[in-house]
């Protein structure tokens, strides 16, 4: 992973003194709450319901062991002892003392961590395919890239006042899109053109919120060289047109969509050509020096499906379930990506223990090399497995309570915090999740559904992605009552989709017994080896509406 050079430390130590600067002003009263507000959100900080909220920033999602420790003692030392990983690969700590902020990012820049353009209208955490660098499936390591755009996008001068924020994803995969790449500001697959040459084809204008859109491809090819040249350009044509009036529709993706994919993908073109080399080429040299820092392992040589994993698999059901359903194939034979779902029964989805961080930290060390990833799933992939280590991983992740084999199912719920936490929420979601969770606890039930990705948000806003989740519920408020709206049929991934609302919302008393209306129609209607969203698209929604509202009625 990506070290820090001198040049970095002294960056993230002086911009800690700085804001411990800034906290005793606001403490001592010389700052009003709103003169200090750019200053804290600049910083990661939020306001919340009931306190500040600190958002830390894991680049492209990569941990190592110390870091996650680090995270641990934080949650323990600062906070109630826990933290949240959430959908952009962060995480979240929601009750830090504000005395005590400068303390924690003291702590966090000690083991190369920061809170640095986690909010504002700023370029944020730059995210990837979690399974970077060790899939079969990709042409090249979108890490690399990420951290280079991190890099050129950190204290940009020009984009520290965007109309909005600006998020910006890079999947290398072919055939699988594990980042949700055409839902964000600037979505990069990396490709290769009719010549072999490695680039990237470049989306603009995709997320979700109060207007929900799929991004538009605006080039099918930029050359490794003209990455920043081409990035640069399309944020000037942002920076210069995009709104302000009006922060909700202020997002790029108004922009493209106002003005037309064509006419702004003419206006970043022209922009391009002046952009185009110059100081802004990104030398082969510079994408080799980022390169060294995620060079693979020493693999060892090995076999896949050892015949002890075998043995075991054909031994214990709970285990085979566990491989089966959270285990991906690795590049390197004779190894796998061990996926940790965060989901268990009835907890809120995303939300670890510090004593579970320490835990993951030890088992990381024991069975995957010290690397640990974060999923924008909110969940955590040991990347480097030995195949014939997966029963003693299972053992020690389950002694921890982290060993549910419930990936893509409906129990891998991905949730916002709501409005047990959030001060934008119109409703709670995390409740709402325990309830679905619980309601299918029974992974028997769970696998004959199969896939079925269930998400749910608080309030427009959509941090929990309700937009793309097969079944998404966003939490509404009526009279000051708390209701929730169904949507079906959306898709994050290489078939992406936005769902589409099925009728009138449901009280929290009601939402859970809807879901499971669904989830029933769609068991009663499917064909063999259908999936839900399968069965979604080609009956419509018709038979769902039908279940839903003539029970309800």
């Amino acid at each position: 992973m990506y070290r820090y050079d001198e040049f970095d430390h002294a960056m993230v130590k002086d911009r800690v003194e700085q804001f411990r600067g800034q906290i005793a002003r606001r403490m001592a009263g010389d700052l009003t709450e709103e003169q200090f507000r750019p200053l804290r959100l600049q910083n990661g900080l939020y306001l919340q319901l009931h306190a500040y909220m600190l958002r830390v920033a894991i680049p492209y999602g990569q941990l190592n062991a110390v870091q996650m420790r680090k995270l641990a003692h934080i949650a323990r030392t600062y906070d109630k002892g826990y933290g949240h990983f959430t959908t952009r690969q962060n995480i979240q700590y929601n009750w830090p003392k504000l005395s005590q902020v400068a303390d924690i990012l003291d702590e966090l820049a000690s083991v190369e961590m920061h809170a640095i353009q986690t909010s504002g209208n700023c370029i944020r955490n730059t995210t990837a395919d979690q399974y970077a660098g060790v899939t079969a499936d990709e042409i090249e390591d979108p890490r690399i890239y990420a951290e280079i755009i991190r890099q050129w996008s950190t204290f940009h001068p020009e984009f520290t006042f965007l109309p909005r924020k600006f998020k910006i994803a890079v999947s290398g995969a072919v055939g699988a899109d594990r980042a949700a790449v055409r839902f964000h500001d600037i979505g990069l697959f990396i490709v290769k053109n009719d010549a072999g040459e490695v680039g990237f084809e470049v989306w603009v204008g995709g997320g979700l919120g109060r207007t929900p859109m799929i991004g538009k491809k605006i080039r099918g090819f930029v050359a490794k060289a003209d990455l920043l040249a081409y990035l640069e350009a399309v944020l000037r044509v942002y920076n210069m047109l995009g709104r302000r009036d009006n922060m909700y529709k202020a997002r790029v993706k108004i922009l493209v969509h106002e003005t037309g994919t064509e006419e702004f993908t003419r206006l970043v073109e022209k922009e391009f050509e002046d952009t185009q080399g110059g100081a802004l080429d990104l030398p082969a040299e510079e994408i080799d020096r980022i390169a060294a820092y995620f060079q693979p392992p020493a693999y060892e040589a090995l076999s896949d499906d050892p015949p002890a994993l075998t043995a075991r698999r054909f031994e214990d059901k709970d285990f085979n379930n566990w491989v089966r359903v959270n285990v991906a194939r690795h590049k390197a034979a004779g190894y796998a990506i061990a996926n940790i779902s965060l989901k268990p029964v009835g907890v809120p989805p995303g939300d670890v223990t510090a004593d579970q961080m320490d835990a993951v930290a030890d088992i990381a060390e024991t069975f995957s090399l010290g690397g640990i990833r974060v999923t924008h799933e909110q969940n955590l992939v040991l990347p480097d497995v030995r195949q014939d280590q997966l029963y003693d991983l299972w053992l020690a992740l389950r002694e921890q309570g982290l060993a549910d084999a419930n990936l893509d199912h409906i129990g891998d719920i991905i949730c916002c915090p709501g409005l047990d936490y959030c001060s934008l929420a119109n409703a709670r979601s995390i409740p709402i999740a325990e309830r679905i969770s619980q309601r299918f606890a029974d992974l028997e039930r769970q696998y004959d559904i199969g896939e079925l990705r269930l998400k749910i948000s608080g309030c427009i806003n959509a941090c929990g992605h309700h937009h793309v989740g097969h079944i998404g519920i966003l939490g509404v408020d009526r009279k000051d009552q708390e209701y929730y709206q169904i949507t079906l049929g959306g898709a994050p991934g290489e078939d992406a989709a936005i769902g589409t609302k099925v009728g009138a919302a449901f009280s929290a008393a009601e939402i859970v017994d809807a879901v499971e209306t669904v989830v029933n129609t769609y068991l009663a209607i499917r064909q063999p080896k259908e999936r839900f969203i399968d069965t979604f698209r080609r009956v419509g929604d018709a038979p769902f509406k039908e279940s839903l509202y003539d029970k309800a009625a």
